[in-house]
């Protein structure tokens, strides 16, 4: 009887540890670098130091041009151009930003809500409330040089979705090989704690999950397509645990980052479960995208093998 305890608490300790514990590689703990661009004395004095320019000298603060505005530090999307709006106050204003892609925090002064980049947490400006000077009563008032401009014809040659299916290796394994795959980041996102370490989101206390972030070119693909190979490669009538592979992070959700996608995903969990398929997949709008250490970037082509806890099931 002892043997047979001893064995299944073996195998118990296997299935926790998950695909964290599948090589010695994982055990480094240096944690992944983001490229941050380098930057001018007086961008460092506003992005860096929390300064503010002086109004009406800022080059997008009269700037209309369609496309995306994106951090001048590390070019993580931040605003739109359609939620741009002449404040009025010197800056360039906005009532909106993209999901997940701004921090706020209250300013060292006390009083003011201050914004930065969720990536990499560069100063931006600040944020009020209730001045009515549009229908979502909200002012974003963000320092132009704290800023990059990406115009529509360029932005529009590429999209972004986000997925968690268990571990993010071998999620990323199968996305790399997919038509019209530009480029896969695995990192964490769904949770409460900022800039999260692996080790931080495997003990289960940050709410996180281990996802992907995939740019793909829309010419080639289409999210429909990205996604559908998303419910093919990992289980998703399987909860808090992928295969061999237990834990929260390892839920199956898809982070929608606007409407047709949040309408696509909900259609096509609709045919699955008619089916027969009892899927368990959320659907949850986008939050900040966290990368993660750079020894889990492409892991499995570094590595020269194959994922063990991940493979194609025709489902549709």
């Amino acid at each position: 009887m002892l043997r047979i305890l001893l064995i299944i608490i073996g195998l118990s300790g296997f299935c926790l540890s998950g695909c964290s514990q599948g090589s010695k590689d994982n055990k480094q703990q240096n944690k992944g670098k983001m490229e941050f661009k380098k930057l001018t004395p007086e961008e460092e004095y506003v992005i860096v130091n929390k300064g503010t320019e002086r109004p009406y000298t800022g080059k997008y603060e009269k700037f209309w041009g369609k496309g995306t505005y994106v951090c001048k530090r590390c070019g993580a999307p931040l605003y739109r151009s359609e939620d741009k709006f002449d404040a009025g106050c010197g800056w360039p204003s906005f009532d909106d930003e993209i999901a997940g892609a701004v921090k706020k925090q209250t300013d060292a002064d006390g009083l003011r809500t201050e914004i930065l980049c969720a990536r990499c947490g560069a100063h931006l400006g600040h944020v009020f409330n209730g001045e009515g000077l549009t229908a979502k009563n909200t002012r974003h008032c963000v320092n132009s040089i704290s800023m990059d401009f990406i115009p529509a014809k360029a932005h529009a040659s590429t999209d972004t979705a986000i997925f968690a299916g268990g571990c993010f290796w071998g999620v990323e394994y199968f996305m790399k090989k997919s038509k019209g795959v530009i480029s896969t980041t695995v990192g964490y996102t769904g949770g409460h704690t900022d800039n999260p370490t692996y080790h931080q989101v495997c003990s289960g206390n940050t709410g996180h999950y281990e996802a992907i972030e995939v740019v793909f070119d829309p010419s080639k693909t289409s999210f429909k397509e990205i996604a559908k190979l998303f419910f093919e490669i990992h289980d998703p009538t399987q909860w808090n645990h992928q295969g061999p592979d237990w834990g929260e992070q390892y839920r199956s959700a898809v982070f929608y980052r606007n409407e047709e996608q949040k309408k696509i995903t909900e259609e096509l969990i609709r045919q699955l479960k008619a089916g027969g398929y009892a899927v368990v997949t959320e659907v949850k709008p986008a939050k900040t995208f966290w990368k993660a250490e750079d020894y889990h970037q492409d892991y499995y082509n570094h590595k020269g093998s194959e994922p063990y806890c991940h493979g194609f099931v025709n489902r549709f």
